[in-house]
């Protein structure tokens, strides 16, 4: 699953720091001055799971692989982007090609580094943002209506099907709403994924903070996190500069560094996990003695489903998945402790996988 997250942000509020901590590169330029990234940077993250570790110790794997996930680094938006205004045409093209959106906020002060609107004020950022997005996806869905409407009169079901789902996302947007807090149902997900929405993707707000907020946040980003809970988004709390330092250090001065800021893990970590979550997607594992491997799957996938994951030829040939789970797998000590103790299950084809599970196909092609 090649699932892809934008970073979207106003010029010079850490989006290039951040990506370049993500990727553990240098790749994007972080320089003090607007559109320093012209090009979208693609970084392939892997997501963080401590419980890959566990499985690998019991399983005596040689080799763990992670799930991944790619990020998108956006060059920075401007007031009036949806009118082209600072290369804003080729920047939204950027976004839409992505499954989800992650809008960083500067929450810090620092008179170094320029702000594009001269004041510190993420939710007037975010506003601006968000409204580029909103009069996108008006005049994206301004300039469809018309030709869905003959279309549909002359009997076109699925042209009909589509503008009763434009018109609702007009409705929205016109009332100054995002496309995503619009009720869809589950049979029109599809459709509604292919008017391809700016603001109907999930959304992710990254509050931004200096070194002393990394651990609890400050008052920017409380106000954030607020906005995130009415707008039907996500929020986190990171400190790009803190991750791009911890990123170039090995792991035990790593360790050493996270104790010293009083934080359990890097804010990455929290970040990719988010955005894994809301991509929808969860991770179930296999383990044996070459590898423990974690699969992404979507929340809800059925077994066969997740077979196809590893190989189409094992949804076609679905028989059953021997099953257990990570706790239980943990606690017995792999799999044959577990069928011992009656914890290892024979599903069938009905069987949605949870987050977690340890799998074994059986097929037949």
């Amino acid at each position: 699953m090649a699932l892809k997250v934008a970073i979207v942000g106003l010029p010079n509020v850490g989006k290039s720091t951040l990506f370049n901590a993500l990727t553990q590169t240098a790749a994007a330029q972080a320089a003090n001055y607007p559109f320093c990234t012209i090009e979208p940077n693609v970084g392939d993250v892997a997501v963080p799971e401590p419980r890959l570790e566990a499985l690998a110790k019991v399983a005596g794997s040689k080799e763990i692989i992670p799930a991944r996930i790619n990020f998108v680094d956006v060059a920075g938006l401007v007031r009036g982007a949806s009118k082209g205004e600072g290369l804003g045409n080729q920047f939204l093209a950027n976004i839409r090609d992505c499954d989800a959106v992650a809008f960083v906020a500067r929450c810090f002060v620092n008179d170094d580094i320029t702000h594009v609107e001269g004041r510190i004020d993420p939710l007037a950022d975010l506003e601006i943002i968000e409204t580029e997005l909103m009069l996108a996806d008006l005049e994206s869905l301004e300039k469809r209506v018309s030709n869905l409407d003959k279309r549909a009169k002359t009997g076109d079901k699925e042209s009909a099907n589509t503008l009763r789902l434009a018109k609702l996302a007009l409705e929205e947007l016109n009332a100054g709403r995002p496309a995503r807090v619009a009720k869809i149902s589950e049979d029109d997900e599809k459709a509604w994924r292919m008017l391809q929405l700016l603001t109907a993707k999930p959304t992710l707000y990254v509050c931004n903070v200096d070194e002393g907020a990394a651990g609890t946040g400050n008052e920017m980003s409380n106000a954030v996190a607020e906005r995130a809970k009415r707008d039907d988004a996500e929020s986190v709390v990171i400190s790009a500069q803190i991750e791009s330092e911890i990123a170039m250090l090995d792991a035990a001065e790593r360790a050493e560094f996270l104790e010293t800021l009083g934080l359990e893990e890097p804010g990455l970590n929290r970040m990719i996990r988010e955005a894994f979550k809301l991509l929808g997607l969860q991770s179930y594992f296999t383990c044996g003695p070459k590898e423990t491997r974690a699969w992404t799957i979507p929340v809800g996938a059925t077994a066969p489903q997740s077979a196809g994951v590893i190989h189409t030829d094992f949804e076609k040939g679905f028989i059953r998945a021997e099953t257990v789970a990570f706790e239980d797998y943990i606690k017995f000590n792999g799999e044959s402790g577990a069928r011992d103790a009656g914890k290892l299950r024979q599903e069938g084809k009905e069987y949605v996988v949870q987050d977690g599970d340890v799998m074994n196909f059986r097929f037949n092609v």
